[in-house]
Formats: structure tokens, sequence, C-alpha cells
């Protein structure tokens, strides 16, 4: 049995909110986009996203392939554009595949992590500051504070076509096991301590730990958007 949890919050500091999220156990598809670009632009920008995966996935298309198509798709759309700012955004997504299986892909900095007995994070920034922690110059502490940390090096409707990297990974959905996508506007907040301590609490409901997360987030400062999806396999 799959419960999900979700929510979005504008945060502290923000007018408005350029995130977008989807869920859907029938379609068996889960995502959080993070728009970037300005009002009207990231939000337009991160809503492509999620039209165009759940228009391709509900066609039976690839996920990755379906990631491909929203990166033209938003191209396609700034282009007929007059305004000179870029439009973009991040993508996690998770789809249910046969036999228990799920696949992540992403692109940016948005993130997927799997709970099992412990936190793990299963992507990887697309970020200046995690090519700086590859490259041993920075430690993953000193990304958390580092001036540039929201600079993000892969972005959908940035990211020319044939430049862009959508990664994935595979894996079984075991009973006890919850996957959790995010926007930066959570992780920017708090840490991957805090996080795990809060999806840990099986006496809460999927929700409640959203609810729970997107709180710890806002009191960290609400500096972003936040953006939370919770799944979790009973």
């Amino acid at each position: 049995m799959i419960e999900f949890g979700h929510g979005s919050h504008v945060g502290l500091r923000r007018e408005h909110n350029e995130d977008t999220y989807y869920a859907d156990a029938e379609l068996g598809l889960w995502l959080v986009a993070d728009g970037m670009g300005g009002h009207e632009h990231g939000e337009v920008a991160s809503a492509f996203a999620r039209d165009t995966l759940v228009r391709e996935v509900g066609r039976g298309t690839e996920l990755v392939r379906a990631i491909q198509l929203a990166d033209e798709e938003i191209i396609r759309h700034s282009t007929r554009r007059s305004e000179a700012l870029p439009m973009g955004t991040t993508v996690a997504a998770l789809r249910l595949l046969p036999d228990s299986r799920f696949e992540v892909a992403w692109v940016g900095d948005s993130r997927v992590y799997v709970w099992n007995e412990g936190l793990r994070q299963l992507s990887q920034d697309h970020s200046y500051v995690q090519e700086l922690v590859d490259q041993g110059a920075i430690t993953i502490e000193q990304a958390r504070s580092h001036p540039h940390r929201n600079v993000v090096t892969q972005a959908l409707g940035v990211t020319d076509p044939e430049s862009l990297r959508v990664e994935t990974t595979e894996g079984e959905l075991r009973p006890g096991m919850q996957l959790l996508l995010c926007s930066d506007g959570l992780t920017e907040e708090v840490g991957d301590a805090e996080i795990a301590a809060i999806v840990g609490r099986l006496d809460l409901s999927a929700q409640e730990c959203v609810d729970h997360l997107i709180l710890a987030a806002l009191d960290g400062g609400g500096s972003d958007n936040i953006t939370v999806v919770l799944l979790r396999m009973r």
C-alpha cells in the first residue's frame, strides 16, 4: 500500500511561489519543479515542466524522454516571449515501475532522498557548489553557506537540449521505505539530520511529516519557496 503527502509554501521572503509539484498514485508519478526567472517566468517554466511530464508519462513516454521534451517545450515558449529574462526550472521526478521498482530522474538542485531506517540522498545536485565539493575544493558543510550555493549548472529551459544531462537511478520500493522529493527551499533551511528525524517518525502520517518539514523550513528562515512530496510504502 502506498501512502503519500505533499505541500508547497511560498516561504517568508518571497512574494510568489515559483515551485510546483504533482502527486498521482494512479499514474504512478510524483514530481517537484522549482522555477526560476522571476514572477510569471519561473511559475510558467515549472508549470510547463509539470504539465509536459504528466502528459508524456500518461502517453507511455519514458521518464527521461519526458523531461527532455519539457526542456524543449520551455525553450520554444521562451523564444516566443519579448522579455529578456531567462525562464527555467529544476525538476525531480519519481515514477513507479512494475514489480515494486521505481525510477527517479532529475535536473538541477531539487532533490530526491530515500529513507530506509536512515536517510540517503539519491540525487546529486547540478550546482556550482556541488562541483566544488566533487573537486575537493570545499566541504559539504561549507557548501551549505557558500554565497553561490543557489547557482545551478543544469536547468530545463536554460540548458540546450544537446547539453542537457538528465540523471537517473532505480531501486526497489520495499515495505517501510520512503521517498522524499523537495525543492531547495527545504534543504537550504533544514539539515539532513533533522529531515531524517521527521521522516522517521512513523507515528505521523506521510502528510503530517510533510507539514512538519515545511514548518521546520519556515522556522529555519523560510528564505525560498518550499515544496515537499513524501511517498511511503506500507
